[in-house]
């Protein structure tokens, strides 16, 4: 099977190469620029493609793989919000995904990120590195006793709210539509209504996928029902956050600091090297001017056992499609 791998980076041609040789029957084609309108001429000849979670895959492009004889998408991930599943199931072209591969490395980055904006190491980091040793301006608080909300208690949620719980002695709670039966187990207690838990919780965490349900469940109302000061985290999916609320509740001075590993705007600007350039996305430009935003490039998941995970699961994926025309992996509508 021939396979054109889009938005290629060096650990993606690494670890698929290494996981293909171990295989046979799979030609990699590695391609450098992200999936889109333009760059899906690059699939001519391929039966199936690998895309990521910013590669663009709604209906206009899927027409056109489908013209080009593409069969089969390979997701490098678990998210597939940017795939069009029911145009792609109306052309017979089938999805696979990688549905676990990294939650303990985003669960343990998620609560790095709590530790980084409470305890304000990279302040402390850059101070430091230009001979400034004052402590203004980094007080913190300490996690012990305080109250943590998190929103969505699949596998990311539940190590997260493990690690807080058990490691730093916090009162985690949740919410979310389908309840695990683990969540007691890893210390966490459930509450009925999102409005109960956010008036409670002196940090936010979000670990849902982005769904119609979800897309902006960070919003006006949301923030509003938070306390004064509250610690707002998301390593999950940059639509979960109306940005334009966050904003404006970080202008009013109601939000006391945010950490972000993801924007909904992202694909413009992450995965590649935008130090030269202007960033003309007005709105992302000003959520990283805020002193007390802190933002990382999507790099949760990004450890050397994930990296393996996905490359190992993406070609079984693909050779399962090949010889069976199905995968366990496959995503249905």
């Amino acid at each position: 099977m021939k396979v054109a791998v889009f938005g290629t980076r060096k650990y993606d041609l690494d670890s698929l190469s290494a996981a293909v040789n171990a295989t046979t029957g799979i030609e990699l084609k590695f391609i450098d620029p992200s999936l889109d309108m333009t760059t899906s001429l690059l699939a001519e000849g391929y039966e199936a493609i690998s895309i990521f979670v910013n590669d663009t895959c709604n209906d206009d492009v899927l027409q056109e793989l489908h013209k080009r004889g593409v069969k089969y998408i390979a997701l490098r991930c678990a998210g597939y919000n940017n795939v069009d599943l029911s145009a792609a199931a109306k052309l017979g072209i089938k999805v696979t995904r990688v549905p676990s591969y990294a939650p303990e490395a985003v669960a343990e980055f998620a609560v790095g990120m709590i530790m980084t904006v409470v305890r304000k190491y990279h302040k402390s980091f850059l101070r430091v590195r230009e001979g400034n040793f004052l402590l203004d301006g980094l007080m913190g608080f300490s996690l012990a006793g305080k109250t943590v909300g998190l929103i969505g208690t699949g596998k990311i949620g539940l190590i997260t709210g493990r690690i807080l719980a058990k490691g730093f002695c916090c009162n985690v709670l949740a919410h979310d539509p389908y309840p695990s039966p683990e969540a007691a187990d890893n210390g966490i207690k459930y509450v009925d209504t999102l409005a109960e838990m956010l008036r409670q919780c002196d940090i936010v965490s979000l670990h849902c996928p982005l769904t119609a349900q979800t897309r902006y469940i960070i919003n006006d109302d949301t923030l509003a029902m938070m306390k004064p000061g509250v610690v707002l985290i998301n390593t999950s999916r940059g639509g979960l956050i109306d940005s334009y609320s966050l904003i404006r509740a970080l202008k009013s001075g109601h939000i006391g600091a945010v950490g972000l590993d993801v924007y909904e705007r992202e694909a413009e600007y992450f995965f590649a090297d935008s130090s030269a350039k202007i960033i003309h996305d007005d709105v992302f430009a000003r959520l990283l001017s805020f002193y007390n935003v802190f933002m990382t490039g999507h790099q949760a998941y990004l450890t050397q056992e994930a990296i393996r995970r996905i490359a190992d699961t993406t070609i079984q994926n693909l050779k399962d499609l090949e010889a069976t025309g199905t995968s366990p992996n496959l995503i249905s509508i």
